[in-house]
């Protein structure tokens, strides 16, 4: 296996890439998949074996996803610090301690502190080595060659849980819906919590599109089981 390396630093908020490439002559595989009810028992075999690993380096997997062709898949996995990780992180910003590596929208209070990740190079490398070695272990990927990413889930990161609803409120979201309320499927806002099975945007917070205007509306209560996908948008 050879180890890639690269991404970009934002102050706390780095996006790192780190590829295991596997060719076969290793023994590595790659994403096959015979069918979709087997692609969606491989994924969360994945995920389990993902969040298995990342506990261990006291981190939480926020997202997995597969891309590229077939003969050139990509598996990214997008990490975080766990609830404790966070908290520490939270603290030492609050008593001053990380003032110099701060970005400098979060100090003009134009960022919450929740969107910073705390993922450093060193997590990145160490999660990749061990996840890597897993997936081979456990035969979780079978085929031919791949390529394993881990990162930041980034400024714009998405969106799937409650709690992460929850967690982000205050933050500007952008949401598409499976179904149109008010003939409209995409809307963003300031969100405003989530209460229940639904979340309520603020319109207002942000300029909106032809569609969203002619809503005639300053707030939509949005169901979490017509979220298609959601995402947080940064506020640089």
């Amino acid at each position: 296996m050879g180890l890639l390396a690269g991404g970009e630093m934002s102050g706390l908020t780095a996006h790192f890439l780190f590829g295991l490439k596997c060719p076969a002559r290793t023994g590595a595989k790659c994403l096959r998949f015979s069918g979709l009810g087997n692609d969606a028992v491989r994924l969360d075999a994945i995920r389990s074996a993902a969040e298995r690993v990342a506990a261990s380096h006291g981190l939480e997997v926020v997202d997995i996803e597969f891309a590229g062709p077939a003969k050139d898949r990509i598996l990214r996995v997008f990490l975080e610090k766990n609830a404790e990780g966070r908290a520490r992180l939270k603290a030492a910003i609050e008593a001053g301690t990380e003032g110099e590596e701060l970005p400098e929208r979060l100090r003009e209070g134009r960022l919450s502190i929740e969107q910073l990740s705390g993922i450093t190079h060193e997590d990145c490398t160490e999660f990749s080595r061990d996840f890597g070695t897993l997936l081979d272990v456990e035969d979780l990927v079978p085929g031919g060659e791949y390529t394993l990413e881990a990162s930041s889930p980034g400024l714009d990161r998405k969106l799937t849980r409650p709690e992460e609803f929850q967690r982000f409120t205050g933050c500007l979201v952008k949401v598409q819906t499976f179904e149109p309320i008010r003939n409209n499927r995409h809307w963003q806002g300031r969100l405003q919590g989530c209460e229940g099975t639904s979340i309520l945007l603020d319109l207002s917070a942000i300029h909106q599109n032809s569609k969203s205007r002619k809503a005639g509306v300053s707030t939509v209560e949005i169901a979490l089981g017509n979220i298609e996908k959601a995402q947080l948008i940064p506020e640089i």
